[in-house]
């Protein structure tokens, strides 16, 4: 069954853009709470890099929230696609129970990385 879906794009896109906006501004809220706990249950990961792990997430959940508001195009969908992907990696290598978390916080990857494959391909 081929099946052809037309999205609304504008809604679609400030979607994906508040999800970006709001996970740095959450990621910055809880800089010195969550974030050091999720990180110090890797054992070998050094204390040192969690505030750069941390705030260089922040800063790149920014702009590319930023430039999915402001200039989204083809540029800024793969970059989006491979930073979900990384970090999507990177939570899988530091908690793969999140998987299993019943609210999803990997799970609801998934539909995002469709989202921005979709935009990615359909954009010029």
């Amino acid at each position: 069954m081929n099946t052809q879906i037309t999205l609304p794009t504008r809604p679609v896109i400030a979607v994906l853009a508040a999800i970006w906006l709001v996970t740095a501004l959450a990621s910055a809220w809880t800089a010195n709470t969550i974030g050091p706990n999720l990180l110090a249950a890797q054992p070998g990961l050094p204390p040192s890099w969690h505030p750069w792990l941390i705030w260089g997430g922040a800063a790149l959940d920014l702009v590319l929230g930023l430039a999915m508001w402001l200039r989204p195009g083809r540029v800024v969908w793969a970059m989006a696609l491979t930073a979900t992907l990384g970090m999507t990696a990177v939570a899988t290598w530091i908690d793969p129970t999140l998987w299993w978390h019943p609210l999803g916080p990997l799970t609801k990857n998934l539909p995002i990385i469709a989202l921005l494959w979709a935009l990615q391909r359909a954009s010029s």
